[in-house]
């Protein structure tokens, strides 16, 4: 684990994102509300904040964190789920891992409560969108990544 001691504490925010690409009925069964599961997005929400606060559980070398935002969000085309996650702290250390779990397990989970009928579906583009905070300051993703 990285030694922290030294660093300042900073406003630190990190924003990612991930796509589940499925059939166009999956998404409609979605919208609907007739996965036999429950509601994916409300489950999937709570499932990406339990992911980033339990960042440091699954990946070794993570610092726990206290966690004052976790966002979790939607956009849906006719074909795909963008999940979209924020995640913020006061600290010494960056929310970056934490913001990329969200986004994953999200999607992870759009999957599993929808994989009874469509198996076919696809977790693509998990990425960081951009960061703020540290020493490093603001990092944004170009257009053309």
């Amino acid at each position: 684990m990285v030694d922290v001691r030294a660093k300042d504490v900073t406003q630190r925010e990190a924003h990612a994102r991930a796509t589940v690409l499925m059939k166009p009925e999956t998404l409609q069964h979605i919208k609907s509300g007739d996965v036999a599961k429950g509601d994916v997005l409300a489950v999937a929400r709570i499932a990406g904040i339990q992911a980033a606060k339990k960042c440091s559980e699954l990946i070794p070398l993570c610092h726990p964190l206290f966690l004052t935002s976790i966002d979790v969000d939607f956009k849906t085309t006719e074909d795909s789920v963008l999940i979209e996650t924020r995640c913020g702290l006061s600290g010494k250390t960056g929310v970056e891992m934490e913001a990329l779990t969200a986004a994953s397990v999200a999607a992870l989970t759009i999957y599993d409560m929808c994989k009874a009928v469509d198996r076919g579906m696809i977790v693509k583009d998990v990425c960081l969108v951009s960061k703020e905070g540290g020493k490093s300051g603001t990092w944004q993703r170009s257009e053309s990544d």
